[in-house]
């Protein structure tokens, strides 16, 4: 399986899209510092993930979630999560 997430900083509350095969050792490098581009911002908490069978599924997936139109889907679909 691959996973697409999306991570929130509990820093400064914005968010990191990105895919792996194993989602807690991947929240475990970032939180790491061993993520380059998130090293700064941790720690981070997983706030949504999708599961896939095909990697090129899930990098397409990801892809469209760092987009305009994706990031929107996520912040209409955590709504209720991110406000309580």
């Amino acid at each position: 399986m691959y996973y697409v997430y999306a991570l929130r900083s509990l820093k400064d509350r914005e968010f990191y899209v990105g895919f792996t095969k194993d989602i807690n050792k991947r929240l475990a490098a970032h939180n790491n510092r061993q993520v380059r581009a998130t090293r700064n911002r941790i720690p981070f908490e997983v706030v949504y993930y999708e599961a896939s069978r095909n990697i090129n599924d899930a990098v397409k997936r990801e892809k469209y979630l760092k987009t305009t139109y994706g990031k929107r889907y996520l912040m209409n679909r955590l709504r209720n999560d991110l406000d309580g």
